[in-house]
């Protein structure tokens, strides 16, 4: 006799998706357009008007271990051809959020950075009175007489005690919450090829932003996209090769502005003022076709666009001392840590946790066999 898999509904995620932003999920009648038109969806598992039934029947456990969810990028091609305006689209933004913080560790935090639209000063502040004491407690808190490097007032060893152990926490806490879901897609749906077959063409697809390129209604999108992504990996290459400056190379900081390492910082700061502006921009002038925002996602966006403004602003204000007021860069670095600490501690929780979730499921895609999908 053949297995059948147990149906239960949870009441307690249909009400969390009415809170979010999700309730036009009601006006789906399961006609199929969305996932008729959706460019990304596979033939042999098209979505989302499954999804979307899901959604409505409260399958929260079904559908945080299915992939599609992922595999969606909110085009919203589904959301402009629906004719009961439900909103495919903005319904598995939603979803994804939930999704976040039901697969996070640890679950506290998660619940933390969901709850957003009232915890942001618990976000927002903690981090930055953390550093204000830190460097009011080590005597490091009184602006020099002549800023001319930001390590006289943090000390480069007090920025790795600090960053070191909370990239090893937050480590940890993607690598529990990403098995977890790679159990669950697996449970669902064995795979027949190891996880890193899918791997390479996955990275190439994520580099260049393919499927964005299929896109219609959002495909302006993935420029804004693409600038961010690599505007962000620079800045994370920058960060190491400083490190290789300062204790291999022997340099002394700061760097010329036509040294090949400073160069890749402003070209990647560049790029992630150019790429945040575009997505900005996009949620400002058309909101139909870039979807609707939610307190998760403008959270994410508030951050994203803080470490940028700060980060571009301690640098000028460096280069305008002895200007500019040495107290104010002060004020501005401590800011500038506080923010780029919440962006760091809130990575496996907020919109940032995208980047693991749809890359295990892209993998996922790539690893299971047609007739093995249900």
């Amino acid at each position: 006799m053949a297995s059948t898999s147990a149906i239960v509904s949870s009441p307690a995620f249909r009400q969390e998706l009415l809170k979010r932003g999700g309730e036009t999920a009601a006006r789906c009648y399961q006609c199929a357009t969305c996932s008729s038109v959706c460019e990304l969806a596979p033939d042999e598992a098209p979505f989302p008007r499954r999804q979307m039934l899901w959604t409505q029947w409260g399958l929260a456990d079904r559908l945080a271990g299915d992939p599609a969810v992922w595999l969606c990028h909110q085009c919203n091609d589904c959301t402009t051809h629906c004719p009961r305006d439900a909103r495919p689209g903005d319904v598995l933004q939603v979803v994804r959020g939930l999704v976040v913080e039901s697969l996070a560790f640890p679950g506290s935090l998660g619940r933390l950075v969901a709850g957003a639209r009232s915890t942001w000063p618990i976000l927002f502040g903690v981090p930055l009175l953390f550093w204000i004491a830190l460097l009011a407690v080590s005597g490091h808190l009184h602006p020099p007489a002549d800023l001319h490097a930001y390590d006289q007032i943090v000390p480069h060893s007090m920025l790795y005690s600090v960053f070191f152990p909370l990239a090893g926490f937050v480590t940890l806490a993607a690598l529990v919450s990403g098995r977890r879901y790679w159990q669950m897609m697996g449970a669902a749906a064995p795979r027949s090829k190891p996880f890193l077959s899918g791997l390479w063409a996955t990275g190439v697809d994520i580099a260049t932003h393919k499927r964005f390129a299929s896109c219609g209604t959002a495909r302006f999108r993935r420029m804004g996209h693409l600038l961010l992504f690599w505007g962000f990996v620079g800045a994370a290459v920058t960060s190491g090769l400083l490190i290789l400056a300062i204790y291999v190379q022997g340099y002394d900081l700061p760097l010329p502005l036509t040294h090949p390492y400073k160069l890749l910082g402003n070209v990647s700061a560049v790029s992630l003022v150019v790429g945040a502006g575009i997505l900005v921009a996009a949620r400002l002038g058309d909101k139909e076709r870039a979807g609707a925002s939610t307190a998760f996602d403008s959270f994410f966006a508030t951050v994203v666009v803080c470490v940028i403004a700060t980060g571009v602003l301690v640098e000028l204000a460096r280069l305008l001392a002895p200007r500019l007021p040495p107290a104010a860069g002060v004020a501005l670095y401590v800011v500038h840590l506080g923010v780029v600490t919440t962006l760091f501690l809130t990575f496996p929780y907020s919109k940032f946790a995208h980047m693991l979730y749809r890359t295990l499921a892209m993998v996922h895609e790539q690893a299971v066999e047609t007739g093995d999908r249900k």
